[in-house]
């Protein structure tokens, strides 16, 4: 089984930018897709990104779209999200997780621990 691990997070004014990365160890890791989820206290988990297993085709929800770029280098093991025009309501914590089988992902078999994401108005 994959590990992951996420870094980048902070705290940022509104506006502002942040890039975070999603770092793979254990196994191949072009043999996922990946996404990457945020959350909020008191609310359900949000798909926001995907990226399959090359990196030919993304997926965004509606909330980021446009703002927030996913990519991946299977060569560095890592998959990033170019958080752009951050708003405070992207205030969360931010996991990313992979599903080895699917396009769009939707079973995750990975998790990393999450990272925080503030931005102030």
């Amino acid at each position: 089984q994959v590990q992951l691990k996420e870094s980048g997070g902070g705290l940022v004014q509104a506006g502002g930018s942040l890039r975070l990365s999603c770092a793979a160890s254990g196994r191949t890791f072009s043999d996922y897709c990946v996404a990457w989820f945020r959350q909020v206290p008191g609310k359900e988990r949000e798909l926001i990104a995907a990226i399959s297993w090359g990196g030919g085709n993304t997926d965004y929800a509606d909330s980021v779209k446009g703002r927030f770029i996913i990519s991946r280098d299977n060569n560095k093991n890592t998959v990033d999200l170019q958080l752009n025009s951050l708003k405070p309501d992207d205030t969360a914590t931010y996991y990313c997780a992979t599903d080895r089988f699917r396009w769009p992902p939707s079973q995750f078999d990975a998790w990393g621990q999450g990272i925080q994401v503030t931005v102030s108005s």
